[in-house]
């Protein structure tokens, strides 16, 4: 049975096909700038095709797309796409699990849209478009929010009046669900324990942390938008909210401008000054640029910051997993946030941290946590869901 995982963003459709039979990725590939000018890249057997094309819409790269998929002879026909899994960023608090999508579905991520204004209307461009094109395939949504639907209230509230929640569902709804999911089943899979209590940390140009027992979301950094918790790429995580009205003032800006800063021109980029890519900063600290140097230091601050919280709030973590874009990569950054959990008796194997992108276990056996590398999957997390949903409905 073959599987499309869909991730649709404004202007962009990334896509993997998997054969499920034995979860092997047939196809993948990206389209960029649509609306703008238009690029592809689709990988497959080892090759990489790139070509710069006019794309006006969504809808144009999926017909080039599945154009594409045919002509390589990676399917013969359209109906060999048993299902369609589509990266939903906002469920609210309705969906605590991906879904068959329906025209209540439909709606519902409409009705959502003023929560993800960038990402919900983007995943719906996306759902459209393969409707259209493939009539016969089952559509399923795949939410970044499900997996903490599991938060107590106490963990998702704001101590702010409790009217703004029940009148305009103000409350923490996290993200990065789908990769934290597939981070508890792994950790179940590789120490054969369904009793886990895990800090998962999802650190990449985005970042957000995780505290899970039982294969269960109690908590989670990001909030009521993705803005909130650790420090990022490019955007702030928690500030003083007084922040906002004494830039609005000095500056001349209006409230969405200062999100747009706190989204866009913040986080390692804003102290930096030089790149919201860790890699970057890397080799700015190596030639002795001072900014570089303190964002590092401030975005692992951070990050201990909320380890150690979700530490005191399991009662002792079982495993620390770092994962994404710096978790899985960034062997300095791991090492300076383990070399400062130290209070807690975590100790780090500074040989086996020296890798990127692999599964290993980078703490000492005399460590009193385990700590993890853990590539993540969200793709094959979406295309797994969407399997079970085509099978039972």
């Amino acid at each position: 049975m073959k599987i499309m995982s869909i991730n649709a963003g404004s202007s962009s459709l990334k896509f993997q096909l998997f054969d499920m039979q034995d979860e092997k990725v047939l196809v993948s590939g990206l389209f960029e700038r649509i609306g703008i000018d238009g690029r592809y890249t689709i990988k497959y057997n080892g090759e990489k095709i790139t070509e710069n094309i006019e794309l006006n819409d969504h809808t144009q790269a999926v017909n080039i797309l599945l154009e594409k998929l045919i002509a390589l002879n990676i399917i013969s026909s359209l109906d060999e796409i048993d299902g369609v899994g589509h990266r939903i960023v906002q469920g609210g608090d309705k969906y605590s699990k991906s879904v068959l999508i329906t025209d209540e579905v439909i709606q519902d991520i409409e009705s959502f849209k003023d929560l993800a204004p960038l990402h919900n209307p983007a995943g719906l461009l996306g759902i459209h478009a393969l409707k259209e094109n493939l009539p016969n395939a089952k559509m399923v949504a795949v939410f970044d929010t499900a997996f903490h639907q599991t938060m107590p209230k106490a963990s998702y509230l704001y101590p702010v009046p409790y009217s703004w929640y029940e009148d305009y569902k103000i409350r923490k709804y996290g993200f990065h669900g789908t990769s934290h999911r597939y981070i508890a089943e792994k950790m179940k899979e590789v120490l054969g324990r369904d009793d886990l209590k895990i800090i998962s940390c999802h650190i990449g140009n985005g970042g957000s942390i995780t505290a899970i027992k039982d294969g269960k979301s109690i908590d989670t950094t990001m909030g009521f938008t993705p803005l909130a918790g650790i420090m990022m790429g490019t955007r702030s995580g928690d500030i003083d909210p007084s922040i906002i009205p004494y830039v609005m003032e000095k500056e001349g800006k209006n409230a969405g401008e200062i999100i747009d800063d706190l989204n866009k021109k913040s986080g390692l980029l804003g102290i930096s000054e030089v790149s919201p890519d860790s890699r970057d900063i890397e080799q700015g600290i190596s030639e002795g640029n001072w900014k570089c140097a303190l964002a590092e230091e401030m975005y692992v601050k951070r990050v201990v910051k909320y380890i150690a919280e979700y530490y005191v709030l399991l009662d002792k973590a079982d495993v620390i997993v770092f994962t994404a874009g710096i978790g899985e990569n960034g062997i300095n950054v791991r090492k300076e946030i383990v070399e400062n959990l130290s209070a807690l008796g975590i100790k780090l194997d500074y040989e086996a941290n020296d890798v990127r992108g692999e599964l290993r276990k980078i703490s000492t056996d005399d460590s009193s946590t385990l700590v993890y590398i853990v590539p993540t999957d969200e793709e094959l997390m979406i295309a797994r869901d969407t399997l079970e949903l085509v099978q039972n409905g």
